[in-house]
C-alpha cells in the first residue's frame, strides 16, 4: 500500500505536495489555537454571565497573532516573542479602549505603531511582530469600541489566547524532526513519481508533447523540494532521527538525486532525438538503473541491502556499455557524452546512499558542534558596516508607512467615516514585503483582485447560510485556514478567503450583509492599495531593475566563490564541500525571479535585450554551475603537473576578474571594462590533461561546464560594453 505512489501518478503528486506539511501545520496551529481561545473565552463568559463576546474575539486574535506573527529564527526567540506580542496587544488594548472615542488620537496611534513596527525591525524582527499585534489590537478597539471597563476581561481573554498559542506552538507541534521526517519523504515521493515519468518515457517510443511538458513540471516542482529540503535538515534533527547521518552528507545525496533527474531529463530528450533510445539494450539498462535507484529505500532503518546492490549491478552494467561504446572505432555521434553524465551523476546517488546506510549502521553518534546564534548577527553588523550613507530598507519603508498611514486616514475618513479604518488596515498590510515599487503594484493588484472576487463569492455564500450560525461558524474558521494555508501559494487566494472570512463574520455579528456594505469594503481596499503603490513609487522609491541588479550582484557574488572553490580542488589535497554554496546559488536565482516578477509581465520584456534575456542566461549559469558539482570526481588526484597547476590557476584568476568585472558592470561603475576569453586556457588542459584511463580523472569532461559559465559570463559582459581579450 505504501508504494502505491510509484504506480500512480497523481497520488504522488499529492501526498508529496507541502513538503514536511509546513504550511498544514502553520495553518492548522493557527486556526485550532483561535478555535480553542474563542470557544474557552466564551465559555467562561456564559459561566459569569458577561453580556459582551468581545473579550472572545480579543482571545481568539491573541491566539491567532501568538502563531501567525511570529518569525524568528530560533525556538528561543520565538517563545520570547510570543509572550511579547502578549503584551504588545494589552498596551494596544488599554490604549485603543481608552481612547476610542477619540479620534485623532486612535489615528496617531494607529501611524504610530506602523512607522515603529517598520523603523525598529531594523534591530530584531520580533519588533515588527509586535507591531503588528499593536496595531491589530488598537484598530480592532476602535471598531468594536471596547469599553475601559472591562479591560479585566480582554487581558484575561490575552492570557488564555497566549496559552493556547505557546500550548500549539512548542509543545504539542513543537518537534520539527517530524518536519525533516515529512520533508524527506516528500522528497522522495516526489523523486520516483518523476522517476517514473522517465521509465515510461523511455519506454514509449513516441513520447506526446504532454508528458514532455508533465515531466518538466515535475523537475521544476522537484528543485523547490530540495531547496526546502535543504534548509530544514540541521545536526539536532538529524541527531535524533537518522542517528549517525552528518547533515552535509543527507544535503549532498538531495542534490545528486535532483541533479541526476535534471541530467535524465535533459540527456534522454537529446538520446531521443539522437534515435540513440532505439537501441533496445540501452533502453532496458536506462530502465534499469531509473527503477533500481527509485525503488532503494535509503533512509529506511529496515532497509533491504539488496536494493542498493541491485543499483550497483544496473550501473556497472551501464559502465560496461559505455566501455563498448567508447572502444568501437565508430562511435556513434553525441552518445558518449550522454551516456557519461548520466553513469556519472548515478554513480554519485549510489555512493551518497551508500555512505547513509553505513552511517546510519554506526551505534555511537559523535555529537557535532552546533553552530552559535552569534555568526549571523555578526554578518549582519558586518553587512550595516559596508552600507553606504544612503537610507536603510527599514527607514525607507518607515517613512512611506508615516506617507501612506496618513493618506489612507485621510482617504478613509472621506470614503467612509463610520469605518474609516479599513483603508489604513490594506495600505499597511500591502507595504509589508514590499521593497521596491514592482513588487508593491503586484501586491496590490493581487490584493485588489483577491477582495473583489473573494466580495462575490463570499456575499453569496453569506446569503446563502444566512440564519444558520452554526454553519456559518464552521465556514467561518475553514476559509479562515484556507487563508493561511493559500497564503505562501498564491497572495490573490488568500486575500480572496480573506474577504469570505469578513463576509461570515459580518453576517453573523451583525445579523445580515448587504451587497452596499461588501462593496464599501472593496472600494477601501482597492483605495488602500492603491495609496500603497503611490507612496512606494513616489517616497524615497526602490526601483524594481536596482533590486534586480542587486538580486543579480549577490548571486555573481557567490559564483565567484562556488568556481574558484571548484578550480581549487583540483589543486588542494583535500575535500571542500560545495553544496550548500550550490544550494545557495539556486536560492539566489530564485531570488531575482520573485524580484523581476513584475518586469517579465510587462510587454516585450522576454526580447534578447530585456530582463528575460538575462534570467535565462543567468538559469543556464546557474544549471552549469549545479552540474560542476554533479558532475565532479569528487576524488582529489594524488598529483596534478605542474603545466596543469599553473593552468588551473590562471583560468580561475581569470573567470574570477571575469565575474567581479561584470559586477562592476552591473553598478555602472568602472571604465574600459576587459574580460578574457579563456580558449588559450581550455587548449593548454585539454592538450596536457592525461588520459582519463590513465588518472582516473577526466579534466576534460569535469571543465567542460567551466568553459560554458565563461562563455555565458563573457556575453553578458560584451551587451554591456566590456572588450573580450585572450589571454
Amino acid at each position: 500500500m505504501k508504494h502505491l505512489h510509484r504506480q500512480h501518478i497523481w497520488l504522488g503528486r499529492i501526498l508529496a505536495s507541502d513538503p514536511g506539511r509546513k504550511r498544514f501545520q502553520q495553518a492548522g496551529k493557527a486556526t485550532i489555537s483561535l478555535i480553542s481561545a474563542v470557544f474557552t473565552m466564551l465559555f467562561l463568559l456564559k459561566q459569569f454571565d458577561h453580556p459582551s463576546i468581545t473579550p472572545a474575539i480579543v482571545s481568539g486574535m491573541v491566539g491567532m497573532l501568538g502563531i501567525f506573527v511570529v518569525m524568528d529564527d530560533t525556538t528561543g526567540k520565538k517563545k520570547i516573542t510570543t509572550l511579547l506580542v502578549g503584551v504588545s496587544v494589552a498596551a494596544g488594548i488599554t490604549l485603543g479602549s481608552a481612547f476610542a472615542h477619540y479620534s485623532l488620537v486612535v489615528n496617531a496611534l494607529l501611524v504610530g505603531v506602523i512607522f515603529s513596527a517598520f523603523y525598529f525591525s531594523r534591530f530584531a524582527i520580533r519588533y515588527f511582530s509586535m507591531g503588528m499585534a499593536g496595531f491589530m489590537s488598537i484598530y480592532i478597539s476602535s471598531i468594536l469600541q471596547l469599553d475601559v471597563a472591562h479591560l479585566e476581561w480582554f487581558y484575561l481573554g490575552i492570557v488564555i489566547g497566549l496559552v493556547f498559542a505557546f500550548l500549539y506552538n512548542f509543545i504539542i507541534f513543537k518537534d520539527s524532526v517530524h518536519m525533516l521526517r515529512r520533508s524527506m519523504r516528500s522528497f522522495h515521493i516526489q523523486s520516483n513519481l518523476t522517476f517514473t515519468i522517465l521509465m515510461k518515457m523511455i519506454e514509449d517510443p513516441n513520447t506526446s508533447g504532454k508528458r514532455r511538458k508533465q515531466l518538466d513540471q515535475n523537475v521544476r516542482r522537484l528543485n523547490e523540494y530540495a531547496r526546502s529540503v535543504a534548509g530544514d535538515i540541521n545536526e539536532n534533527d538529524l541527531k535524533k532521527l537518522w542517528p549517525g547521518i552528518e547533515a552535509s552528507q543527507l544535503r549532498l545525496y538531495v542534490f545528486d538525486t535532483e541533479m541526476l533527474i535534471q541530467t535524465l531529463t535533459d540527456s534522454l530528450k537529446k538520446l531521443k532525438d539522437l534515435e540513440a533510445l532505439e537501441v533496445m539494450e540501452l533502453r532496458r539498462l536506462l530502465v534499469w538503473v531509473i527503477r533500481s535507484l527509485r525503488d532503494a529505500e535509503v533512509l529506511a532503518q529496515d532497509y533491504d541491502p539488496r536494493s542498493l546492490e541491485e543499483a550497483e549491478k544496473a550501473i556497472q552494467a551501464l559502465r560496461l556499455l559505455l566501455s563498448e561504446v567508447l572502444n568501437q572505432e565508430e562511435k556513434p555521434e553525441g552518445w558518449v557524452y550522454l551516456l557519461r553524465r548520466i553513469e556519472s551523476i548515478a554513480n554519485h546517488v549510489l555512493e551518497a546512499a551508500i555512505t547513509i546506510q553505513e552511517s546510519l549502521k554506526v551505534s555511537e553518534y559523535k555529537e557535532s558542534t552546533v553552530e552559535s546564534d552569534t555568526e549571523p548577527e555578526e554578518e549582519d553588523k558586518e553587512d550595516e558596516s559596508e552600507e553606504d550613507k544612503s537610507l536603510k530598507p527599514s527607514t525607507r519603508k518607515a517613512i512611506q508607512a508615516l506617507v501612506a498611514g496618513t493618506l489612507a486616514i485621510i482617504v478613509g475618513v472621506l470614503i467612509a467615516p463610520a469605518q474609516p479604518y479599513w483603508v489604513l488596515l490594506t495600505t499597511f498590510i500591502v507595504q509589508i514585503g514590499t521593497e521596491t515599487v514592482g513588487r508593491t503594484y503586484m501586491k496590490a493588484f493581487q490584493r485588489s483582485i483577491g477582495t473583489v472576487i473573494g466580495a462575490i463569492i463570499g456575499f453569496g455564500a453569506a446569503n446563502l447560510v444566512s440564519g444558520n450560525s452554526q454553519l456559518e461558524v464552521v465556514l467561518l474558521f475553514a476559509v479562515l485556514f484556507l487563508a493561511f494555508y493559500l497564503f505562501p501559494v498564491s497572495y490573490t487566494l488568500m486575500s480572496l478567503f480573506i474577504t469570505m472570512l469578513i463576509a461570515f463574520m459580518y453576517d453573523l455579528l451583525l445579523g445580515g450583509i448587504s451587497i452596499q456594505l461588501m462593496g464599501a469594503r472593496v472600494i477601501d481596499t482597492i483605495a488602500g492599495a492603491i495609496i500603497a503603490l503611490i507612496v512606494s513609487a513616489f517616497v524615497f522609491p526602490k526601483r524594481t531593475k536596482d533590486k534586480v541588479a542587486d538580486s543579480f550582484d549577490d548571486f555573481f557574488g557567490d559564483l565567484e566563490g562556488y568556481v574558484s572553490s571548484y578550480i581549487n580542488t583540483f589543486m588542494v589535497p583535500e575535500d571542500k564541500a560545495l553544496t550548500d554554496q550550490a544550494f545557495d546559488l539556486d536560492q539566489k536565482l530564485q531570488a531575482i525571479k520573485d524580484e523581476a516578477q513584475s518586469l517579465l509581465q510587462r510587454p516585450g520584456s522576454l526580447t534578447r535585450s530585456g530582463v528575460g534575456r538575462w534570467i535565462t542566461v543567468v538559469t543556464a549559469i546557474n544549471y552549469y554551475a549545479k552540474h560542476l558539482l554533479a558532475s565532479s570526481h569528487r576524488k582529489v588526484p594524488a598529483t596534478v603537473s605542474e603545466e596543469l597547476s599553473s593552468a588551473f590557476s590562471e583560468t580561475e584568476e581569470k573567470i574570477s576578474q571575469n565575474i567581479e568585472t561584470l559586477r562592476q558592470l552591473l553598478k555602472e561603475q568602472g571604465s574600459a571594462p576587459v574580460m578574457w576569453d579563456l580558449s588559450p586556457e581550455r587548449e593548454r588542459i585539454e592538450t596536457q590533461a592525461p588520459s582519463w584511463r590513465k588518472s582516473q580523472v577526466d579534466f576534460i569532461h569535469h571543465f567542460y561546464y567551466v568553459w560554458r559559465i565563461n562563455q555565458s559570463i563573457v556575453a553578458l559582459g560584451v551587451e554591456l560594453g566590456a572588450e573580450v581579450k585572450k589571454g
